[in-house]
């Protein structure tokens, strides 16, 4: 048996066993909880890049590797075990999960230090990691389930660690709801294939979707899948949950939208991609046109957002639709290039807002902050770097990610999605610049009472490796290496790209708009004129303007159109109908029952006379019915 099918269990394992660790003991542990959550996690991280480098050692046609550990299923001809797939891309996934997710336990010691229920909160953590490495190792798609539930079941008991706070309870119940809209659509799918190809293997169903699905049945499957995708990673029409999930701990966030639950759809889509490429294009489209709608309808809104956070929960979900917009035009290994870069940035732009409101007592307001580079120096900096990694500015890591999208785009002729991404692009450079020069630069302007410093030093060695990251993770695609693209290329296939002066062309004209978009806010923020020059846009399209401050009365429209009325439904259930008919039933055959019991008490009089008139008058009667019988006869 090979060392990275050995280790597979292990790397499930270890973060588990940290998980039931700390949720029987945590409470005696006291710090050395944070220790040990973080540590469970980092080692695993260590088994991943040691699975890592055993899959490389291999020939290409060998780094698919199974790992059977016993039988979950068996009815009939139908089996499922629980089996263990360690190939290219899963591989990339645990590497991202483990090695992001060790980062954010590191940060989390700092961030979380004197938390009354400190030790559980590492235990949830803990609990986060392993279910999304169950997803991402499943070999077959109720295993895949299972981990699916799992990040669905810790991002309620993390988003709603603070549940005092009444706004955390609601965001908990809100972004559960809402995933589980998205988990049934999932669910769905899977018994579609389940019933139609017989096998949820990941080999089987995608075997399967090469020769036997027909296109119709492909395409429904298809959708379902992706129905549970617009839950998880936060898309078009399902997206709602993820800007108020920012009422959780800043390293929830980070977790939750850099290395686990966002990531889950875009791997999925990625995984079964030849059951989306059976549906003859329709599917594809779909996720491609929801990728790219959603990048921009985001996009729109961060631009108007002051809280520092959900600016970041906007832009999650704009990044997650370039990801789904990779995978609808063909380009799977762009997307997830995208995806570990993104993971990388991403979690250091959270991690560093959280340093910015432990140093300013929670304040989240952007408008209430200013000039904090002089004050946290290293917590400017990082940042910045991942501003100008997710802005596309080169070499930083967001560039290479995000061009390869777009030449991908471009070279499927898809004109319009790329115009969109591009505009996308600019909108993207714009509000990260707006925020860090909003939080950065200027004058120092802090909340009454508050000491602005810079992160302490378990915070701060989570942000300088992810800066490191977010500056040169680009590496991992550049050409003449062992490229993540020519990597996974044996999983989602061969990718292909514009070759010659097209490819410079383009990435140019990303790099320029992304500039553009940084000169755009700078103009806005940092000059004396700015405010006039924000004024004067707003007055071109108030209503617009309106309409983006108020999240295009999304929020709005659900609330009246779906949670108002499904209220009164559940009102009327339970006031008339509970209460009056289906409790009214019930009682009333009780009453019935209990009334001619009552009259029937009035038989038992207790006097021997009585009975025995009565037995005297049944006699009587039964030997009149008998004489009159035999007169009839």
């Amino acid at each position: 048996m090979t060392t990275d099918a050995v280790l597979a269990p292990f790397i499930i394992g270890l973060p588990l066993a940290g998980a039931v660790i700390l949720l029987l003991f945590g409470k005696r542990m006291g710090r050395v909880a944070g220790v040990i959550g973080s540590a469970t996690v980092g080692v695993a991280f260590i088994l991943g890049v040691i699975s890592f480098f055993s899959l490389l050692s291999r020939p290409e046609e060998e780094r698919a590797v199974s790992r059977h550990l016993f039988e979950w299923i068996t009815a009939g001809s139908f089996q499922a075990g629980v089996d263990l797939l360690v190939d290219q891309l899963s591989i990339v996934m645990v590497l991202v999960v483990t090695g992001v997710g060790a980062l954010i336990h590191v940060y989390s010691i700092g961030y979380m230090h004197g938390d009354e229920r400190y030790p559980r909160f590492f235990a949830y953590l803990n609990l986060f990691v392993a279910f999304m490495l169950v997803l991402v190792l499943a070999d077959n798609l109720l295993l895949l389930y299972v981990g699916w539930e799992g990040v669905g079941l810790c991002s309620y008991l993390l988003i709603g660690f603070w549940f005092e706070r009444r706004a955390a309870a609601n965001a908990a119940k809100k972004a559960f709801i809402v995933n589980r809209i998205g988990d049934f659509s999932f669910l769905l799918g899977i018994l579609l294939l389940a019933f139609t190809v017989g096998s949820l293997t990941i080999g089987g169903v995608n075997s399967a979707a090469a020769g036997e699905l027909t296109a119709g049945t492909a395409t429904v499957a298809a959708l379902l899948l992706f129905g549970g995708a617009t839950g998880k990673s936060a898309q078009i029409p399902l997206y709602v949950w993820l800007p108020d999930a920012m009422e959780g701990p800043t390293p929830v966030s980070a977790l939750i939208h850099a290395a686990t639950m966002v990531t889950a759809g875009v791997y999925m889509v990625v995984r079964f991609s030849p059951v989306f490429e059976a549906s003859g294009g329709t599917a594809l489209a779909v996720v491609a046109w929801v990728g790219a709608i959603t990048a921009l309808w985001a996009a729109l809104m961060a631009c108007a957002e002051y809280d520092i956070k959900r600016v970041l929960a906007y832009s999650t979900i704009s990044q997650l639709g370039y990801m789904f917009l990779a995978a609808g035009v063909g380009a799977y290994s762009a997307g997830m290039f995208h995806l570990v870069t993104h993971a990388f940035f991403k979690a250091l732009m959270f991690l560093g807002a959280g340093a910015v409101m432990h140093a300013l007592a929670g304040e989240v307001d952007m408008r209430k902050m200013g000039g904090l580079r002089k004050a946290m120096p290293v917590v400017g900096l990082t940042f910045l770097a991942g501003v100008l990694a997710i802005s596309g500015v080169a070499p930083f890591a967001g560039f290479f990610s995000k061009d390869s999208i777009l030449a991908s785009a471009w070279f499927e002729d898809q004109y319009a999605l790329w115009g969109i991404a591009v505009f996308t692009t600019l909108l993207t450079a714009f509000y990260m610049a707006r925020l860090f020069f909003r939080v950065f630069e200027g004058d120092l302007k802090v909340p009454e009472g508050a000491h602005p410093h810079d992160a302490p030093r378990s915070m701060a060695a989570a942000l300088v490796p992810l800066a490191v990251l977010a500056v040169i993770g680009g590496v991992i695609n550049l050409p003449r290496l062992v490229t993540l693209e020519h990597f996974l290329e044996p999983v989602v296939g061969e990718s292909h790209v514009p070759t010659g002066l097209t490819p410079w062309v383009l990435g140019g004209i990303a790099l320029l708009v992304g500039i553009a978009g940084i000169l755009i806010a700078r103009a806005f923020y940092t000059t004396t004129a700015g405010a006039t020059r924000r004024q004067r846009l707003q007055r071109l399209a108030p209503w617009f303007v309106t309409a983006v401050r108020n999240k295009f009365f999304v929020d709005r429209i659900y609330g009246r159109g779906i949670v108002l009325p499904g209220k009164a439904l559940a009102s009327f259930s339970s006031s008339v109908l509970d209460t009056k008919v289906i409790d009214g039933v019930v009682n009333g055959v009780a009453w019935l029952i209990g009334r001619g019991a009552e009259e029937g008490r009035h038989v038992q009089t207790g006097y021997v006379r009585n009975y025995a008139v009565i037995t005297l008058l049944g006699v009587v009667v039964l030997v009149g019915i008998l004489f009159l019988r035999i007169g009839v006869a």
